[in-house]
C-alpha cells in the first residue's frame, strides 16, 4: 500500500549523508572533520531553496550527537538513526538541538535568549547545537549581538546557519563561520533521483516526463519532488510527457524547434500559427518565451563549441536540428535574438494579455531575419568604395563652380541704387578688388574674415546679375534679412578700401549659390544611384537618403561638396 502520511519532499528527506544528492564537497569535508575531530564552532550553509541546507544541518547535528544503537558510540559521519538522539533530532524534538526560524525571530531580544542559554552545557547530548534558518533575515542589531558568542562560543556549543541570501549576511558573521555553498542540482542528476523515487512509489513514468519535471524544478530537489507529487496525484501514478507539458504549461521541444525555425526564416504567419497551436494545448506564454531563451542560449553555445551538440543526454532529433540551426545562424543573429527575447520577457510580465505581448515579440523577431548583419553590409560597401570614389571624381565639384552671371537686361525698370559712404578712415583694407569677380569670391572673403553668418546670407539670399569692381547688380530673395544690403556694402568697403555700390534689380532669373549647389548635388546623387554599389545599399535600406557628398581625400584634406 502506498504511503500517504507525508508528501514526497518530506518522506524522502535525507537522513544521512549518503542520501544527500549532489553535495559531495560538503559531505567529504564534514566527514573528514568528524573523523579527525577538527570541528568548526560555526558553519554557514548557503544555496538556493530546496538543495538540502536544513537537511544537512540536521544530519551534522545527528553525527555530532549520535551514540550508536548500543548507546556507547562516539561522533560519526554516518549517524545510526536508531539511538534516541538521532530519532529526536529527526522528529525536531531534541532538547539540545534548537532550530530557529530567523524570518519570524528577527530581533535582538531573540538573539539574547540564545546567548543566555548558550552559557549552559547541553542537557543530554554531546553538543548543544543551534540551527538558525534564513539567518539573513536577522536585524543589524541582532547580528551585532550574536558576534561575540559566535566568535568564542562555549566548548560544547555549535552554530549551524543557513541562508538563501548570502550577500545579505554581514562579513563579520561570515568571517566567523566555515562556509559551504550547496550546489544547484544538475538536470540529469535530478532526473535520476526522480526515477529512483518513482520506482520506490510504483509510479509509471516516461523518462522525458521526469526530465520535464527536473527542468521545471530549476536545480531544486524539493521543488522537483513537489511537482512529482502533484503529477502522480493528477495522473494517477502514470506520467506521460505530453501530460506533464500540459500540467507545467511548457512547449513540446519539437514544436519549439518548429517555432524557432519559422522565426529565423521570417515566416510570421507560420510562427504565429505554431504559437496558437501551443497555446491551445496549454503552453503558458511566459514559459514559451523562456524556452525560446534557453534554446537561443544552447544554440549559441553549440555555435561556439560544436562538440556540445554530441551530448547524448539530449534526444537525437534535438541534437540534429540544433546543430543545423546553429550552423545556419550567425552569431550576430543569435545575440540579437537573445536581446529581443530578454526584453520581451519583461513586456510579457507587465502585459494584461501575455499572449498578445508574446505575439508582438515574435513578430519583432521574425522581421529581424530580414535585416542583414551589419558586418555584411559594411563589407559590401567597402568592396565598392573605389567605384563610388571614381564616380565622385568625374562629377563637377560644386565647391569650385562659378555662379551664372547675367548682364542687366536692356529693358528693365529703373534700378534702385544703394551707396554706402566709406568711413573717413578705413582699417584692414588689405584685399585687392581685382580678385572679386564672382559671388563665390565675396562669400569666401566673408569666410576668411570669420563672418560666417554674412557668408551664409550671401549664399542663401542673393541672386547675382553682374559683379564689377565696386559694384554689384543683383536681386534678393523675398525672405532676405532686413538691412542685409547695407551690411554687405559696409563689409566690402571696409575690406577693400574702396566704395561699393549695390544695385537691386527685380525678377532676376539666376540661382543663389545655395540653389546652384543643390541642383548640382542632385545631379551627382542621381548618377550615384545608378551605380551598383548604391543600388545594393538602397535595396537593403530602401528608405535611406544620401545626406551629403564629400570629395575623396586629396593631400590629407577632404572637401565637402554638400
Amino acid at each position: 500500500m502506498k504511503s500517504t502520511s507525508h508528501v514526497l519532499a518530506r518522506k524522502y528527506r535525507p537522513q544521512v549523508f549518503k542520501d544527500l544528492v549532489g553535495q559531495e564537497a560538503l559531505v567529504q569535508t564534514i566527514t573528514n572533520a568528524i573523523e579527525h575531530n577538527r570541528l568548526a564552532h560555526a558553519y554557514m550553509l548557503t544555496g538556493i531553496r530546496g538543495v538540502g541546507k536544513t537537511s544537512s544541518a540536521r544530519i551534522i547535528a545527528k553525527g555530532l550527537n549520535c551514540i550508536g544503537p548500543d548507546g556507547t558510540g562516539s561522533m560519526t559521519p554516518n549517524p545510526c538513526g536508531i539511538c534516541k538522539h538521532c530519532q529526536e533530532i529527526a522528529a525536531d524534538s531534541h532538547i539540545d538541538v534548537i532550530e530557529i526560524d530567523a524570518a519570524s525571530n528577527t530581533g535582538v531580544d531573540n538573539i539574547r535568549e540564545i546567548i543566555e542559554s548558550a552559557k549552559y552545557n547541553p542537557v543530554s547530548a554531546r553538543f548543544k547545537i543551534y540551527i538558525i534558518d534564513e539567518v539573513h533575515m536577522l536585524s543589524k542589531a541582532a547580528f551585532n549581538a550574536l558576534l561575540k558568542t559566535l566568535e568564542e562560543p562555549p566548548e560544547r556549543i555549535k552554530f549551524i546557519l543557513a541562508t538563501t541570501e548570502i550577500r545579505k549576511v554581514p562579513i563579520t558573521i561570515l568571517s566567523r563561520c566555515q562556509r559551504f555553498d550547496l550546489k544547484r542540482l544538475d538536470e540529469n542528476l535530478l532526473t535520476k533521483h526522480l526515477q529512483y523515487i518513482s520506482a520506490q512509489e510504483n509510479i509509471q513514468a516516461e523518462e522525458e516526463a521526469l526530465r520535464l519535471i527536473a527542468r521545471a524544478g530549476d536545480g531544486s530537489c524539493r521543488d522537483s519532488l513537489s511537482l512529482l507529487d502533484q503529477a502522480m496525484t493528477q495522473f494517477n501514478y502514470n506520467l506521460k510527457a505530453e501530460d506533464i507539458r500540459q500540467m507545467l504549461g511548457v512547449t513540446d521541444r519539437t514544436s519549439l524547434f518548429d517555432l524557432y525555425d519559422s522565426l529565423m526564416h521570417g515566416d510570421v504567419k507560420k510562427a504565429l500559427d505554431f504559437l496558437q497551436i501551443q497555446y491551445a494545448s496549454g503552453s503558458d506564454p511566459m514559459m514559451t518565451a523562456q524556452d525560446l531563451l534557453s534554446l537561443t542560449h544552447w544554440l549559441t553555445r553549440v555555435k561556439i563549441i560544436p562538440e556540445l551538440a554530441n551530448d547524448h543526454t539530449i534526444p537525437e532529433a534535438e541534437r540534429t536540428r540544433g546543430k543545423e540551426l546553429a550552423n545556419n545562424l550567425s552569431m550576430a543573429t543569435l545575440t540579437s535574438t537573445w536581446q529581443i527575447l530578454l526584453k520581451g520577457l519583461n513586456e510579457i510580465k507587465m502585459a494584461d494579455n501575455p499572449l498578445i505581448a508574446l505575439e508582438m515579440v515574435l513578430i519583432r523577431l521574425a522581421f529581424l531575419s530580414e535585416i542583414p548583419p551589419l558586418g555584411t553590409v559594411l563589407s559590401d560597401i567597402k568592396k565598392n568604395t573605389i567605384a563610388v570614389e571614381q564616380i565622385t571624381r568625374t562629377s563637377t565639384p560644386i565647391a569650385n563652380s562659378t555662379p551664372v552671371q547675367q548682364s542687366v537686361p536692356a529693358q528693365t525698370p529703373p534700378q534702385q541704387k544703394q551707396q554706402i559712404t566709406p568711413p573717413s578712415q578705413i582699417e584692414n583694407a588689405s584685399f585687392d578688388c581685382d580678385n572679386i569677380k564672382t559671388l563665390k569670391d565675396i562669400s569666401n572673403l566673408a569666410k576668411e574674415a570669420k563672418e560666417r553668418l554674412l557668408a551664409f546670407n550671401i549664399e542663401t539670399y542673393i541672386r547675382p546679375i553682374s559683379i564689377e569692381k565696386g559694384k554689384i547688380v543683383c536681386a534678393f530673395t523675398t525672405d532676405s534679412p532686413r538691412g542685409f544690403s547695407a551690411e554687405l556694402a559696409k563689409f566690402l568697403t571696409t575690406r577693400t578700401g574702396i566704395q561699393w555700390e549695390i544695385s537691386i534689380q527685380q525678377d532676376a532669373k539666376t540661382n543663389t549659390l545655395k540653389e546652384d549647389k543643390a541642383e548640382k548635388t542632385g545631379l551627382i546623387i542621381e548618377d550615384l544611384k545608378r551605380t551598383e554599389p548604391l543600388k545594393s545599399v538602397l535595396s537593403i535600406f530602401p528608405k535611406a537618403q544620401i545626406g551629403r557628398i564629400k570629395e575623396p581625400k586629396k593631400d590629407e584634406t577632404e572637401e565637402e561638396i554638400y
